[in-house]
């Protein structure tokens, strides 16, 4: 049986109040009352998976479209690859795949946006235009400066779990509990309400195979902190590690997981293939509402 974490309280953004912040308390609403679905956008010419496809104006926003209308309830844009054995950008280069898709994106589709960086002047750039919640995958530790924009921009903020190396040895549950604690009290001392946070075990992400298969069931054990989980798993070399590497094996092993995840507590859902896991969600919600 899946472990519901409790549900949230309501928040209620007040009259006058940009239309981010509405959109961000929508979006925190749904969480623990049914699977969560973030449709993955990527201004890169080099993510694994969709590198080069959505650099225009035009075709971001026409995916940003597409997984909303395929059930994605939140749209999650990133300008800068964490792929395995990536190459960092500068922030320019970062701010300069943003700026041409970004305002317009924002404004195509209903749902919220999220931006997914670790530097604080993209999130505070990405959060003036209407972006709703940051996704660091350094988990407000890379950028001494991130936890304090996320709080005064008052965004929501996914603190995820990283390692600069992978250690075989790690009992990487007890890890990411280390990880967490440091994040959390970050985002304490700079303001940032915890309701406003979700935790992601950063499955691909200094981590060995075993670790990453770990990292996903050891959500169980984390949940004490009573906060929300998202995980990212589509179509990562972990699943064409188990099944190969075609589309259509590594779509399969993505659901797989992510009912897995769900089952074993995780909230959100970092998908390319919205309408796929929406329907999988709608039945795995059904049988634990039944």
């Amino acid at each position: 049986m899946a472990l519901r974490i409790p549900q949230p309280g309501r928040y209620t953004a007040l009259s006058g109040q940009p239309a981010m912040f509405e959109k961000r308390d929508r979006f925190l609403n749904l969480l623990g009352t049914r699977p969560v679905i973030m449709g993955i956008v990527n201004v890169t010419p080099d993510s694994f998976s969709d590198g080069g496809r959505f650099n225009s104006l035009e075709s971001a926003k026409a995916q940003a479209q597409k997984l909303v209308a395929e059930g994605a309830d939140i749209v999650d844009v990133g300008a800068e690859s964490t792929r395995p054995g990536y190459t960092p950008v500068p922030e320019h280069e970062e701010l300069a795949r943003l700026q041409p898709v970004l305002d317009g994106l924002v404004e195509a589709v209903n749902a919220p946006v999220s931006i997914d960086t670790s530097k604080a002047a993209v999130a505070r750039h990405a959060i003036s235009r209407g972006v709703a919640v940051v996704n660091d995958v350094w988990g407000l530790q890379k950028d001494p400066a991130m936890a304090d924009t996320v709080a005064e921009g008052e965004a929501a903020v996914v603190i995820m779990h990283n390692r600069a190396e992978i250690d075989e040895k790690n009992d990487v549950v007890d890890d990411m509990r280390r990880f967490f604690d440091r994040s959390l009290a970050l985002a304490e001392k700079a303001g940032i309400p915890r309701r406003f946070i979700m935790l992601d075990p950063g499955v691909g992400f200094g981590k060995t195979k075993q670790q990453n298969l770990q990292a996903i069931s050891g959500i169980t054990r984390l949940r004490d902190y009573q906060l929300p989980f998202l995980v990212g798993l589509s179509r990562k070399s972990l699943l064409g590690s188990l099944l190969g590497d075609q589309p259509d094996i590594k779509l399969i092993g993505t659901l797989a997981a992510n009912l897995v995840a769900a089952a074993h507590g995780a909230s959100i859902f970092r998908v390319h293939d919205a309408a796929e896991h929406a329907a999988a969600f709608k039945v795995f919600d059904a049988i634990e509402r039944a």
